[in-house]
């Protein structure tokens, strides 16, 4: 497990709530919420293994929910249920390709706030459900896409810049004349 970027990606989880909170202006524009924490999962899931992706999810799951009207763990269990569905077919799926990061993207930002209301109806509560939600869910949707090329294309340089490389030597040198035949 790499530490750094289980750290970055915590990190980015609570900034990217706070920033969800605190800026007005794209709400306001879209007259719908931007939520990034879809398109971290996503990242979480195709590069890191389950324990920073659980803890990604309860980190970004339970800030998220304490400064929405959401009971806590909600959005938890609705970002570890997307994030387990792309961590099993990881193998299968053309990580470095920006249009399989936007489908990807477009997938989470769907599936997570659909799974949040299905749990917050089973447990007998009444979310706002209308027709302008369907709005809000298209614009989360297509955000939650366009930011995960811009997620990875973000942590693929912090990773780079600041991740020194393993070189392995061998004692084998390509330069190095073989002679072959009697002495």
């Amino acid at each position: 497990m790499n530490v750094f970027r289980a750290i970055l990606l915590l990190l980015a989880a609570l900034l990217a709530v706070f920033w969800q909170a605190a800026s007005p202006w794209p709400a306001r524009w879209l007259q719908a919420r931007v939520d990034l924490l879809p398109a971290l999962m996503v990242y979480a899931a195709l590069a890191t293994g389950w324990p920073t992706m659980a803890l990604l999810a309860l980190v970004g799951g339970l800030g998220f929910d304490a400064l929405s009207a959401n009971p806590p763990g909600v959005s938890t269990l609705a970002l570890l249920v997307v994030g387990a569905g792309i961590h099993a077919r990881r193998e299968l799926i053309l990580r470095d390709q920006p249009f399989a990061q936007f489908v990807l993207g477009c997938l989470a930002g769907a599936l997570t706030p659909l799974l949040a209301v299905v749990l917050l109806l089973s447990m007998g509560r009444a979310p706002l459900l209308g027709w302008v939600s369907l709005w809000q869910w298209l614009v989360l949707t297509l955000a939650s896409g366009l930011s995960a090329p811009v997620t990875f294309l973000v942590f693929d340089w912090c990773e780079r810049a600041l991740v020194g490389r393993h070189v392995s030597e061998t004692s084998f040198r390509p330069d190095r004349e073989i002679r072959r035949g009697r002495y």
